[in-house]
């Protein structure tokens, strides 16, 4: 019941983060369908976070001190717009416009809101 709850969660931020970034845009039909594409695109960014992230950070270790850690922000726009990219290949209605200030932004707003909800969660 957990990894639904934080599955919800996550669309839930995916949710947030089209309504407070431009560039982020939603294009399903239905409500259903809406509700089903940010589920889609949770998954999505869980994935590419939860496989991707690991090696990035484990190349990348040199730039995250060089950087005090803000170099996470680029990774995780760049990962948004993996995202993107996936849900254009799988046809999923979800397109994010540019890097900067839309994918970058969006992951931020992803991040922050999903922590946030997260924390209402028990383990």
């Amino acid at each position: 019941m957990g990894i639904l709850l934080r599955l919800a969660a996550s669309a839930a931020a995916v949710w947030v983060a089209t309504m407070l970034v431009p560039g982020i845009s939603v294009t399903a039909e239905t409500l259903l369908g809406t509700i089903g594409t940010f589920v889609a695109i949770a998954v999505i960014f869980g994935l590419c976070n939860a496989f991707i992230r690991p090696i990035v950070k484990m190349v990348g270790c040199g730039l995250y001190v060089f950087t005090l850690g803000l170099i996470a922000l680029v990774v995780n726009g760049a990962l948004f717009m993996l995202t993107s990219f996936i849900a254009g290949l799988l046809d999923v209605p979800f397109h994010v416009d540019n890097f900067w200030p839309a994918a970058i932004l969006g992951a931020l707003v992803v991040g922050l809101t999903s922590w946030a909800l997260n924390w209402f969660i028990e383990d």
